[in-house]
């Protein structure tokens, strides 16, 4: 069932990139990440350097190691991972949840998602523009979209470990989680925008500062 998910995400999506990510002008541009040269994605490779490792990735055959304090990890499969999905315009992740495990709210700036369930369920959800939640909860072998760009999340309500495989429209589909990028961005959210915006003392906003600052080994 997951090989004819991915199967039918892939055929979608191929059909859609022009929206998003640039269309491609040539039979494969395997990326080439120490290039110098700046474009609007990687530039190529030499042909005659490509091989067939440039366009597989083993990383989503096992589970993620969960050791984040929201109980879930995320795998990706971009064209940082697989060079050769560069101009192709999609991508796959894998997302592993402990029970009670949550994906907390985060974005894709640059491409819409769409879960499969491959173990356990989920609540899922987003929020549109109007500040309304559409939310579900999706078991094995169920599906749920998240449109481009919207606030959204994960969350295994299950006593049992869940996994789900992610598709994107997007080699690079970019993620911006709420909570780290409002509070522990460099240089720092002035305090006076996050107390104001939470309607909160600078207390408070330190002590979420603190719980989320990246520890130290």
């Amino acid at each position: 069932m997951a090989a004819v998910f991915i199967y039918l995400v892939v055929s979608a999506v191929l059909s859609g990139a022009l929206a998003y990510d640039p269309d491609l002008l040539q039979d494969i541009c395997v990326a080439n990440p120490s290039s110098d040269i700046k474009v609007n994605g990687f530039a190529c490779k030499s042909e005659a350097n490509i091989s067939a490792s440039d366009f597989a990735f083993e990383g989503l055959a096992k589970p993620g190691i969960i050791n984040s304090s929201v109980g879930s990890v995320v795998t990706t499969a971009n064209v940082e991972k697989i060079p050769g999905l560069n101009t192709l315009g999609i991508s796959l992740a894998r997302l592993d949840y402990a029970p009670g495990g949550l994906n907390p709210p985060h974005t894709h700036p640059r491409a819409t998602e769409i879960v499969f369930v491959l173990e356990g369920e989920l609540d899922v959800g987003f929020i549109t523009t109007a500040n309304k939640l559409i939310s579900k909860t999706i078991k094995k072998g169920e599906t749920f979209v998240f449109p481009r760009g919207l606030v959204h999340f994960q969350m295994n309500n299950g006593d049992k470990a869940a996994a789900a495989l992610a598709a994107f429209n997007s080699q690079l589909p970019g993620t911006q989680s709420i909570a780290l990028t409002l509070f522990t961005a460099t240089p720092a959210v002035p305090d006076d925008v996050l107390t104001k915006a939470f309607q909160v003392g600078t207390k408070e906003i330190n002590k979420i500062k603190d719980k989320l600052a990246p520890k130290k080994s």
